[in-house]
């Protein structure tokens, strides 16, 4: 039983942006914070930015100023846009809502 599904990954040159989206089911979206993840090859995986049913956000360092996740729940849906991509931004990123995971979707920041 699939919950949560990832979409909008891709290719994308340094400085280009990209959106992300996280469809869940109802009963998930309204009841638990969601997050996303990265993991780049080598690396621990990393929260990159969340947020709560009441809207509250947090973001990874890393990130801040750059992305912004935000939800519309009327669409059970989560975003993350990211803005001004940089190499290290590569990884496959993954929406998590505390008791499912997504599959995960490739972003490549590269010329």
């Amino acid at each position: 039983q699939v919950q949560v599904v990832e979409s909008g990954g891709g290719l994308v040159q340094p400085g280009g942006s990209l959106r992300l989206s996280c469809a869940a089911s109802e009963s998930i979206f309204r009841t638990y914070t969601m997050s996303w993840y990265r993991q780049a090859p080598g690396n621990q995986r990393e929260l990159v930015a969340q947020i709560t049913t009441g809207g509250t956000t947090i973001y990874a360092d890393s990130v801040k100023g750059r992305f912004t996740i935000s939800r519309d729940n009327a669409k059970n849906t989560v975003y993350l846009q990211m803005n001004n991509l940089k190499p290290e931004d590569t990884a496959v990123y993954k929406c998590n809502a505390v008791i499912a995971w997504g599959q995960g979707t490739q972003v490549t920041v590269s010329s």
